[in-house]
């Protein structure tokens, strides 16, 4: 079976290592993997290149779980550091939380890689001391090098970031300039919804007078919901949706007319990020945002899958790449918390 593995490059690290530390790996690293091997030269040359790259920056890592080379690791490491003056730090190859999950996870990993528990030859293997160990455990664990201990100390002392939670970080959405001054964007999000809802009445009601009879609830239905989304603070989220799918939607990149509950939102209706007029079909945008539970609005976009990596590099064009990221979602192979089945699900 071929398994996906993480490969960052040398030239990488070579132009981009500001602002960062570096640990090697242990055995698995270059350095490592030299040093089980008996390759002292090349142990060496690879510690003092990645040294160079990341000058006071660089730190030879140790772990002890039980596994066959971790203390033939660990000594050679050690004997290495001393030649070259770099320091050492201990961490830990983390499986699963405590010590009795071992066995569970043993049947996650066989189940997942399609093999059987009593496989001695097994690909991936982990031992039992791969369990998230306390302070006091890793204590004893490297009592003899207790530089690697502080070390841990030293490196969250040099890590210096702020994490902002509970509050949504969304870029800019670059509103367009009225007499020089660039318009704010809950008053663009209140002017664009308004012109894409006379769009949409212009193309559901081509006959005038009726749709000046029916304007009037589609106007306080808008107004709705556009003060509850100013109160809420997301007007900037609907405008990068409906930037981006409206590229989508000019640009050749087949996009879905909208499902879940986004599609109750006559906001997203108007300004082109769904397709279907919530009126017609009675549903709610309290499904979707409730100012009672504040959460982040979360619209289900289908995209053409050939074409979905052009919207993200879009994206990432528009608002830089330092503001977009892409999200996963991994299986945890835990029991429902529900009894919900069929069409209910």
């Amino acid at each position: 079976m071929v398994r996906d593995q993480a490969v960052i490059k040398l030239e990488w690290l070579e132009e981009l290592n500001e602002g960062l530390i570096a640990l090697s790996g242990a055995q698995g690293g270059a350095v490592g993997q030299a040093l089980v091997q008996g390759d002292g030269a090349r142990a060496l040359e690879c510690a003092l290149h990645l040294a160079g790259i990341f000058p006071h920056r660089f730190y030879l890592e140790l772990q002890r779980a039980q596994r066959p080379d971790d203390e033939r690791h660990v000594a050679a490491a050690v004997q290495l550091a001393a030649r070259l003056r770099l320091p050492v730090v201990a961490t830990h190859p983390v499986q699963f939380l405590t010590y009795d999950d071992y066995e569970a996870h043993e049947a996650r990993v066989c189940i997942a890689e399609g093999e059987i528990l009593g496989n001695a030859r097994r690909v991936r293997k982990f031992t039992r001391e791969q369990y998230f160990k306390s302070a006091v455990q890793m204590a004893q664990l490297f009592a003899d090098v207790p530089s690697a201990l502080a070390n841990t100390l030293e490196i969250a002392k040099r890590c210096n970031l702020t994490l902002e939670l509970g509050k949504p970080m969304l870029p800019d959405y670059p509103t367009p300039e009225v007499d020089g001054v660039r318009m704010p964007a809950d008053a663009y999000f209140r002017h664009a919804s308004f012109e894409g809802l006379e769009e949409r009445l212009q193309h559901l009601y081509p006959n005038e007078k009726l749709r000046d009879e029916k304007r009037p609830v589609y106007v306080e239905r808008l107004e709705f919901e556009i003060n509850t989304i100013l109160k809420m603070g997301f007007p900037g989220y609907f405008l990068i949706v409906g930037d981006f799918i409206n590229w989508a939607k000019n640009n050749g990149c087949p996009v879905g007319p909208g499902r879940g509950s986004g599609a109750g939102s006559l906001v997203a209706y108007a300004l082109r990020i769904t397709d279907l007029d919530p009126l017609q079909y009675n549903l709610l945008f309290e499904r979707f945002l409730n100012p009672e539970r504040v959460s982040m609005p979360d619209f289900d976009i289908d995209f053409c899958q050939s074409n979905r990596d052009r919207v993200i590099d879009y994206v990432k064009d528009k608002y830089g790449h330092d503001a977009v990221s892409q999200i996963v979602t991994f299986g945890t192979m835990a029991a429902r918390g529900d009894s919900r089945c069929g069409p209910c699900a």
